[in-house]
């Protein structure tokens, strides 16, 4: 059961156009919400006494940028820790499932080396101490080269998709896991009624990320994500009661910034592109979203990782 609840709420786009007319006030005040939510979950893990943190969420919740937050927030409490990414367990795509049409299932737990990361998780729950592959995401497949790592009598927060897995903890003692999820828990209504969800938030996310920073078009990003909700349906939702921790990795003042952002992304979309349908109906629900230049991200966000 999730100890720590955080639910929904509902926020009136107008109220979030009233704030965005003091913008610096605005990001100031979700930044540092941001911050005080990892400081909260830093103190719950600390009296957990964990020593293996599992952190999970669905695509573009920013769980990756989350992770490195969090143990930042408790290194400066005085407990040190590291970062670990289950993308380097992967066993490399010559050995990925495949879908019923033939294609990889990208999504697919199989497609991580699911015993080496268990053998892993034990030894730093017992020792603090293991090695850790590296993955040539290149040519797609397992480097030669490896990484020790050391707790220094610390903590490791894995991060991944699929961290929230009892097969990837099945031999660490329960007493030495935590698990958070991180997730979006703000969404905004038009006279009382629900226009933009979570996940129109994680859609435009991704797609802005990807076209920025990937050098992938909006097209290929959006001829994903149905696979991609499908994935976290199969492998990741089931999980999420079992989570200790959900970290809300909601930013109110987002929502200026995507606005702004979002014509520039469909100009990158041919007009016979059979998913400019899909983008122009995401980026009606913020026609009444008043824009908000992306240079008010500040350095060091966790919005970063998608407006950076």
């Amino acid at each position: 059961m999730i100890t720590i609840w955080v639910p929904k709420r509902l926020v009136e786009v107008g109220l979030c156009n009233v704030a965005a007319r003091s913008p610096q006030d605005l990001v100031e005040l979700c930044e540092q919400s941001y911050q005080d939510r990892l400081d909260y979950a830093a103190e719950k893990i600390r009296a957990a006494r964990a020593k293996i943190i599992m952190l999970t969420g669905p695509s573009a919740s920013g769980k990756t940028t989350t992770a490195h937050k969090l143990a930042a927030a408790l290194m400066a409490k005085g407990t040190p820790a590291q970062v670990v990414s289950l993308d380097n367990f992967f066993r490399g795509s010559e050995y990925y499932p495949r879908m019923p049409d033939g294609s990889l299932d990208y999504e697919n737990p199989d497609t991580l080396d699911m015993p080496l990361v268990s053998q892993c998780l034990e030894e730093l729950s017992r020792t603090g101490k293991t090695v850790l592959p590296k993955y040539d995401f290149i040519n797609e497949r397992r480097s030669e080269e490896t990484e020790p790592i050391d707790l220094a009598g610390g903590v490791c927060i894995v991060e991944g998709i699929h961290a929230l897995n009892p097969a990837l903890t099945s031999l660490v003692p329960a007493g030495h896991v935590y698990r958070v999820y991180a997730g979006l828990r703000e969404e905004y209504s038009q006279d009382g009624r629900r226009v933009i969800s979570t996940r129109d938030i994680r859609l435009c996310r991704r797609t802005l990320r990807d076209a920025a920073t990937r050098g992938r078009s909006p097209e290929k990003t959006l001829a994903m994500w149905e696979r991609v909700l499908d994935g976290e349906t199969r492998y990741i939702k089931g999980f999420k009661n079992t989570a200790d921790f959900l970290l809300d990795t909601s930013f109110t003042y987002e929502l200026g910034i995507i606005s702004g952002l979002l014509g520039q992304a469909g100009k990158m979309l041919s007009p016979d592109s059979r998913y400019t349908e899909l983008w122009d109906e995401t980026a009606r629900r913020f026609e009444h979203v008043e824009p908000l230049d992306r240079s008010l991200v500040p350095e060091g966000s966790m919005l970063r990782e998608f407006y950076d």
